[in-house]
Order: structure tokens, then sequence, then C-alpha cells
């Protein structure tokens, strides 16, 4: 009793008090636990915490930030349709758009310029079903103009999906910018740590359904599993959950279903990461712009990927979104061969040489042999990316004992 921590609820299932109680919880006349692929207490503060930090109506946690961008584009695109995507993305979201969607009728159409209303327009099909974006990307930090995304999309009948991971609702929240549905791979900053696998998915409640049924016929379709022997009819999700019905139908179909769900233990994790995230992106981003600021001065450097500084081509979106940072992971280019980025690497003390981001201890790594080897040769180019580049995830070390391990490693990767 009086426990100041949320406790951990490492159980597969929990006993009922009544059969009438059981049923009730069952049917959704009655809030409860009945099993832990189903729902668990302990996700369920992290899923209304992280529902109030976004402004949102529901989240559903998931087991993977993979497994949140899986279940949010297969619920949308639900028996086929297209994606409107930037090719700018994580490798492993773009061979879900590029190889493994597809097997499921739904496409991907890539614009190179996600701000161009053009092109976004250009791109939108009859049966495009959303429009899938970051709010800043991985690893060239591109800006995406929320609102004017978000009117193209709303403009075609289509929700827009915003990937926050790496700014988090502490920099951004995407649904008071037009936004309707924000994943995360909570792994990442959200946790902060390192020690847990997790995906989140926040529902804005903004997307009317049943006003586009023709298109998302399977929110207004009738479900099944939410009929009792009260009702005279089976109802639909959004009959039944109104504007929570996006993220109560990914929980009951995708979730329930498929099963990739959050353990108990990793979502106590991600809540006690949740208590610092403030005061551990505010010190990153510090960090991170003094890290900046020294690698353009560097002469070895060829080029620097952070839209948040003075001069950037992107200046204005960041002081519109993102007042307080982008957040604390960047990329740049070294001047040679990619002889000098494994020397560099392999050169650095304080910077672990991990496929991570967010984390409170500094990495590096090498994005184009790692984290975006999937990414077609077709794009390389397109994104900025190559064997030069190198990504940084800056975290709360000492920005001045970074700053003088990335110098070392540098200086002697071109001592000769």
């Amino acid at each position: 009793m009086g426990s100041i921590q949320v406790p951990v609820y490492q159980a597969a299932a929990f006993a009922m008090p009544s059969a009438q109680a059981g049923r009730d919880i069952a049917e959704g006349r009655q809030p409860g636990f009945t099993y832990s692929r189903v729902g668990n207490p302990t996700v369920d503060v992290l899923e209304k915490r992280l529902t109030a930090l976004d402004g949102g109506v529901g989240a559903a946690c998931v087991g993977s930030g993979m497994a949140a961008i899986s279940d949010t584009l297969l619920c949308v695109a639900e028996g086929g349709g297209r994606i409107v995507a930037h090719h700018d993305i994580y490798g492993a979201t773009l061979d879900v758009l590029v190889s493994f969607l597809p097997k499921f009728g739904i496409h991907v159409d890539f614009v190179d310029d996600i701000n161009d209303p053009e092109q976004l327009r250009a791109a939108i099909q009859p049966d495009t079903k959303a429009i899938y974006v970051k709010s800043v990307t991985n690893p060239r930090t591109i800006i995406t103009n929320l609102e004017l995304v978000a009117s193209v999309a709303h403009e075609a009948g289509a929700p827009l999906i915003v990937d926050n991971t790496f700014p988090t609702s502490h920099l951004i929240q995407p649904l008071k910018h037009g936004a309707n549905i924000v994943v995360y791979s909570s792994t990442k900053a959200i946790n902060g740590h390192a020690n847990a696998v997790s995906g989140a998915i926040v529902d804005g409640g903004s997307f009317d359904w049943a006003a586009h049924a023709d298109k998302f016929p399977q929110f207004s379709e009738p479900e099944f599993t939410l009929y009792n022997d009260q009702l005279d009819h089976v109802p639909s999700v959004v009959e039944a959950f109104g504007s929570r019905a996006f993220i109560e139908r990914v929980k009951i179909k995708y979730v329930r279903l498929l099963g990739a769900v959050l353990g108990p233990q990793e979502a106590y994790l991600e809540i006690i990461g949740l208590e610092t995230i403030a005061e551990r992106l505010t010190k990153q981003v510090s960090n991170t712009r003094e890290i900046v600021a020294y690698l353009n001065t560097n002469p070895h450097v060829a080029r620097v990927n952070y839209s948040d500084q003075a001069g950037s081509a992107q200046e204005a979106l960041v002081k519109k979104y993102f007042p307080h940072g982008i957040g604390s992971i960047f990329s740049f280019e070294l001047e040679g061969d990619e002889e000098k980025v494994n020397h560099v690497i392999d050169a650095t003390h304080i910077f672990s040489y991990v496929p991570n981001v967010g984390d409170v201890r500094s990495l590096i790594v090498n994005p184009a042999r790692i984290t975006h080897r999937e990414i077609p040769f077709e794009f390389w180019e397109k994104d900025g990316l190559n064997p030069q580049l190198i990504r940084l995830s800056v975290g709360l070390e000492s920005a001045e004992d970074l700053i003088a391990d990335l110098d070392q490693a540098i200086r002697s990767a071109y001592a000769d």
C-alpha cells in the first residue's frame, strides 16, 4: 500500500471475481483484466501516460517500434491500398514498405521532397490510405512540415501517420499539428536507457473513419468480438468506440491476434524512463548543439547534417515546430575514404559502437553498413547515404569530454 512505484503485474492471466464479472469484463461492460495478451495493468499505465503526453485519446504499447509501425500500416490499409511516404526513413521501415506490405496488397508511393505539396498530390491515388512521415528523419534530420502534409492528406481523405521516435512528445506533439496517429520506437528516447525493446501507437482520435467508410470499411463493418446479448445487433468499432475506433481496432485485431505484446517488465522500464525524459532530452540537445558547432569547424568534416543550426535551409521549420530543439541524433560526413570512418569509430573511447539511438550513453554508427543497409542503392544519393557518413546519438556525458573524444579520433585518422 502507498507504493510510489507502479507495480509490475508479472502475470499471464488474472483471476476474475465472479462469473458475471468475468463476462462483463470480457464483453467490455466493466473495466478489468483477464489475460496479458489482451491487456495488462502495468502496460495500461504506460499507455495512459503516453496518451496524456501526446494529447491523444488512446494508445497501444507493443513489443517493438517495428511492431507499432507494422500494426498501424496494416490496420489503416487493411485489404489493400497505397501509402505515400518519404524514402528518407529508417531502413527496416523502408523494407516493410517495399518488400513486405506488398505481399498483403499494400503498396508504397515515394516522394523525393515530403514538404512539396505538389509532389504529394501527384503521388496520391484514389486508394491511398495514408501519408507516413517522420517528424525528424534519420539520419539527415530533415524536418517535416506537419501542418502542410496533414492538409494534403486530409484533402485526399487519408490520415497522417507520424513517426516521432527521435524528438518524442517532449519536443513536439504531432497531434497538435494535424497528425492523426503517432508511432514510436519507445526503445529509444522514451526509454532512454537501452534496457527494453518496445513500441507505441498513439491515436489522436481526429480522423473521421465513418465519413470515409468507402475507403476504410474495416472500421464500420460489424465486429463480432464487440457483441453481447444486451445488444440487438453486432456493432462496429466506430459505433462502439467513437473517436477511439482506430486504437481499439489495433488492439482487438492486431495486438490481440498477431500477439506482438509488450511485457509488464518492459512496460515498467519504459515508465521509469518517462520520469526523466524532460531532463534527459534538455541536456542531450544542449550537448548535441555544442558537438555540432565543433564539427562545423573541423577541417576533416565535409558536412554536418543537423537542421537545428544557424543557416540551415530548414531554420524556419525548426523555429515553428521545435523551439526547444530537434533532438540528439544527427550525422556528418568525413573527407577521404571509408577507412577513415572505420578508424574514427574504432578510435573513440566514450562513444559506443551501437545501432541504437536516444540512450543516456553516446553512440556512434556508420548507417550505410549497419542501420540503413536495407536502403536500395537508388535512394542513397537522394538521402545523403554513403560510406563516409557517421551517425551520432548524443548522451548525457560532458560535452567537453565528447568533443575531446571525437577530436582525438578524427586527428588520429588523418595523422598520416
